[in-house]
């Protein structure tokens, strides 16, 4: 009898996920600016940076995993403020938290959206952006790799800001005060990931230690979102 219970629970919980899911990645389609301008500014800084240092391939190559890891993050950062703007300003934050449905698993559902249309895109471009940096080709890999694993849990940190500015009318500048001081771990393993891979060094340890942050922000990041939402829709 408990395990039917747990398994009706689970199933209503993955249809919960499911539907919030979806939901956020068909509007995330109807507009087309949430997916187009954090790719539009990824390529933008990455762009400007050959102009304001040296375009010469051997200082940019040294730099490339840097600049890259730069423009990935504040175009993560740029699109964190629609997160939860548009279901607050309609009144749908409200109502899903005023609803029976657990919160967290909400605000994790939108979190894996917002990766799925901000880092996951940029995660695909990263090689154009690396062969315009003459980074080696050896560095690709490590590129992809880390962004894949770095971007998500850019998000959910992120989210955490989102949440707790939501119900401010000027939220973006608050998003970057509260959130870029917690992104600083994750660019430096990030980085130092590249590094590792456009050198041919073995960067598993680093990589791993993303990893483990990923896996404690998945643990923790819902909990710590659900917390912001309620505090700031119901300040």
């Amino acid at each position: 009898m408990t395990s039917m219970h747990t398994n009706t629970s689970d199933e209503s919980l993955w249809r919960l996920f499911s539907a919030v899911l979806k939901r956020d990645l068909l509007l995330s389609f109807r507009r087309k600016s949430d997916l187009v301008n954090p790719l539009i500014f990824f390529l933008m800084v990455a762009t400007l940076f050959p102009l304001g240092v040296s375009p010469q391939p051997a200082v940019l190559s040294e730099i490339a995993p840097g600049i890259v890891w730069v423009a990935a993050l504040l175009a993560t950062l740029l699109s964190l403020d629609s997160l939860f703007r548009s279901d607050y300003e309609d009144g749908t934050l409200e109502q899903v938290i005023l609803s029976p449905q657990p919160l967290m698993v909400v605000c994790f559902s939108k979190v894996v959206g917002h990766w799925m249309t901000t880092g996951l895109p940029l995660t695909l471009m990263s090689p154009l952006i690396g062969m315009m940096l003459f980074l080696p080709a050896q560095g690709m890999l490590g590129l992809m790799s880390s962004l894949l694993v770095g971007t998500f849990t850019l998000s959910l940190i992120g989210a955490i800001g989102a949440g707790l500015t939501v119900g401010l009318k000027r939220g973006g500048v608050l998003i970057s005060l509260v959130v870029l001081p917690l992104y600083i771990p994750v660019l430096i393993f990030g980085t130092g990931v590249v590094e590792a891979a456009a050198m041919g060094v073995p960067y598993d340890g680093f990589l791993a230690i993303m990893g483990a942050m990923l896996a404690l922000g998945c643990v923790l990041a819902p909990v710590a979102i659900s917390a912001a939402v309620k505090i700031s829709v119901s300040g």
